[in-house]
């Protein structure tokens, strides 16, 4: 046996590529990970798929009539293989056919998407710093993960980069907290993961010293297992989308017993009084009491009572997950929750305060200190950008206008789109919306592994190598490693490597040596590896040349020796260093906002019904509300077509969660096939009934590739695999900042 060994790193871990006689055989965790995630063992099946795409393809009527052909039949029509340099041709012609004609508005680079923890040969930061660099064109903001906080997280607290992982550290929490209140749970699943991949995963052992001190955490949730047995977390089961309501109530309790801190409100915040009338319902008549809670949470008054009076007086530590804003008026409970801790004084305090996204990636709230990963090497874009989630909006109304952070724009007319590196049929909501849109462009290309739903959906598909078949360099900004990504195959059939077939492109289109910087592969990972370097230079008092880096296959960064705590510095001296807001405070009202005159936006923290919650007129059709979650075993659609996905599939689909309440009133049983469906589209899906679910709610990992029939010339009337986001609804959280509605959506199951 001849077996080499090659560094190497994926989101959700770094490893060791172990290759036999030039075949990669098995991927062996980073020695310094003692929480590895099974994920690993899907990478050898995914670099051998039979639905790796093997050569450059071009959809039939495509290659005859271009432009002009028939595009009601993408996802419908065979594909036709040709060799390289026709592809390139193809894509540079139409390219700037589209541009003279169109301008930067025309093309559509957006490209969202995870692609791979490397940061120089990152798929969705090659095509946009392409089309950037040739003239610009349409850019996407803000992602699917807080799409609505990162907007709305500036008025408040002047600033949305606790959403990136740096908030309070979890030895700080450990060390002070004698409460934690996670609404969302803290998922040990979601944790497996991180951008830009990770040498650590830290959430279990984090959590293992919470459960040793004996700190007692409770899992705010419509699920029981968003939180791990060993937490021995207090389940309070709530209604999805009504956090905001529970928080008002804690904050109408607290109030009415004396215990909000009058003076860190009066020095550290604005709007108390605003937030003060609306708890009252001096402005509606309507009290935010435990009892008027209790009717939309479903969690009884006595309870609400009682938890306000265990946040009193003691250190607590309050985090909501990302999903929790991932809903039609998702801002709302982020912005109660500042309030609620502010109420209580503990902002700024060590292991105290609020904080995002514990239990919803890996590396927040990790022990690092504040220095950047490395980066992909950018580019200035001439053209606009959408919010992220509206991709269907403008692909179905172009010209029509929107608002967007305070202000009106005009949705472009696309003619061409280019993605690289992600799957929109995984990620974004309503994907029968998305299709008819999808089908509006003149040309889709698609750059990828396999044979995704997008890449189905082409007019032309370029094969790309994996990770393992190119050098690139990698790491997370909260992670204390950097990682070496050695090459372990050479490239699979005829794929090529993003940055490759971006220079070939700009090479036709005239613009190469401002593309590639007349830089080699080796040369850039150097640059990127000196940046970072360079970055590091204050806190790393040695930093190893890149020949001792690329030999090693990792650099460890130092950690701080004291645990960092989120607002320290603004608690310590409001002044000195006063928040990027108007007032340099925490702003439970927002002025800005209410100039904006949005007329279902308050300025203030409110509860207003979502379109689509169990309290809604809508539930008498569709009864159950439907949640969609983070896989346990894929990085979102990524690696879900290998066996290990496959075994966990049930009755044959993804699996949906319903409580036996739920399941008896349908007569269905434990992992039969069942059809989930809305007036938004039908899919399968397979059972497993439990009473780990709040009654009237059901729940499903999303990730499943989108199957409608590709290449049939009638698709089937139901989803085959179990795609959630066929049901989900494609709205804007809010005027304000248009971010991604998954969490608000109401269906009704029954059995096949």
């Amino acid at each position: 046996m001849s077996i080499k060994r090659y560094p190497h790193l994926a989101h959700w871990g770094a490893f060791t590529a172990v290759v036999d006689d030039g075949k990669l055989i098995r991927c062996e965790p980073f020695a310094h990970d003692t929480s590895p995630s099974a994920m690993l063992d899907s990478i050898v099946p995914l670099v051998y798929s039979d639905l790796r795409i093997r050569r450059p393809a071009v959809r039939r009527s495509w290659l005859q009539k271009r432009e002009n052909s028939d595009r009601s039949l993408r996802g419908k029509e065979e594909f036709v293989e040709i060799d390289w340099d026709l592809a390139l041709d193809l894509v540079a012609q139409e390219n700037r056919r589209v541009r003279e004609q169109y301008g930067a508005d025309g093309l559509f680079a957006g490209s969202y998407g995870w692609s791979s923890a490397g940061r120089f040969h990152h798929a969705r930061s090659q095509v946009r710093r392409f089309y950037f660099s040739g003239g610009g064109a349409v850019d996407q903001q803000g992602n699917y993960s807080w799409g609505a906080a990162q907007f709305f997280l500036p008025y408040v607290i002047g600033t949305f980069h606790p959403l990136t992982g740096k908030v309070t550290e979890w030895r700080s929490v450990a060390e002070h907290c004698d409460i934690l209140l996670a609404f969302g749970g803290l998922a040990l699943k979601n944790a497996q993961v991180a951008s830009g991949g990770a040498g650590q995963h830290t959430l279990k052992p984090a959590l293992e010293k919470l459960v040793a001190k004996g700190i007692p955490v409770i899992n705010i949730s419509p699920m029981r297992d968003d939180c791990p047995a060993f937490v021995n977390a207090e389940w309070i089961p709530v209604r999805p989308n009504t956090d905001v309501a529970l928080m008002l109530a804690l904050a109408y309790e607290i109030q009415r017993l004396g215990a909000d801190d009058k003076d860190f409100l009066q020095h550290y915040c604005v709007g108390y009084e605003q937030l003060t009338d609306y708890l009252q319902g001096r402005g509606d008549g309507i009290a935010k009491t435990p009892h008027w809670a209790s009717a939309i949470t479903g969690i009884p008054a006595t309870r609400i009572e009682r938890l306000a009076r265990q946040l009193i007086g003691v250190r607590s530590f309050i985090t909501c997950s990302y999903s929790i804003q991932r809903a039609h008026r998702g801002e709302q409970p982020y912005w109660m929750m500042i309030a609620l801790s502010s109420m209580l004084g503990q902002v700024g305090l060590p292991g105290g305060g609020f904080s995002f996204g514990q239990g919803s990636m890996n590396c927040v709230g990790n022990e690092r200190i504040a220095t950047p990963a490395p980066a992909s090497p950018s580019s200035l874009n001439a053209g606009q950008a959408i919010p992220v989630a509206r991709i269907a909006d403008m692909l179905l109304h172009p010209g029509t206008a929107y608002t967007f952070d305070g202000q009106t724009h005009t949705y472009p007319d696309i003619h061409l789109i280019h993605w690289a590196g992600g799957n929109p049929f995984h990620h974004h909501q309503q994907l029968n919306r998305l299709v008819e849109g999808w089908r509006k462009p003149d040309t889709v290309i698609v750059q990828d592994i396999v044979w995704t739903p997008a890449a189905r959906m082409a007019d032309i598909v370029l094969p790309v190598t994996t990770t393992l078949e190119r050098n690139d360099i990698g790491g997370s900004s909260r992670d204390r490693f950097i990682f070496a990504m050695h090459q372990a195959i050479p490239p699979q059939h005829q794929a090529r490597n993003d940055v490759d077939i971006f220079s070939e492109l700009a090479q036709r289109l005239g613009h190469r040596d401002t593309f590639t910087q007349n830089r080699t592969e080796r040369q850039w990972l150097e640059t990127l590896f000196a940046d970072c370097a360079a970055k590091q230079h204050a806190a790393a008092s040695s930093w190893p040349s890149f020949d001792e880096f690329w030999q090693q296959g990792y650099v460890e960064i130092p950690m701080d020796e004291q645990p960092f705590v989120f607002f320290e510095d603004f608690r310590h001296d409001p002044q000195a260093h006063a928040l990027n807001t108007p007032s340099g405070k925490i702003e439970l009202y927002s002025s800005s906002i209410a100039g904006y005159g949005y007329p279902d936006f308050a300025p203030h923290p409110q509860w207003r019904e979502p379109i689509e919650w169990l309290g809604s007129p809508v539930a008498k059709t569709w009864p159950l509300h439907c949640i969609s979650i983070q896989p346990a075993d894929r990085l979102h659609s990524q690696l879900a077509k290998t066996p290990q996905v496959a075994a966990n599939n049930t009755a044959g689909k993804e699996t949906l969660y319903m409580h036996p309440q739920d399941a008896a009133a349908r007569q269905i049983t434990d992992r039969s096939r069942v059809e989930v469906r809305n007036d938004r589209g039908r899919i399968y899906a397979g059972v497993q009934i439990t009473d780990g679910v709040t009654p009237g709610v059901v729940i499903m990992s999303t990730g499943a590739w989108f199957d409608p029939g590709f290449g049939q010339k009638t698709w089937h009337d139901v989803e085959q695999s179990g795609n959630v986001n066929v049901l989900t609804l494609d709205i804007g959280s809010s005027p304000l900042t248009q971010g991604p509605n998954a969490m608000s959506c109401l269906v009704d199951v029954v059995r096949v």
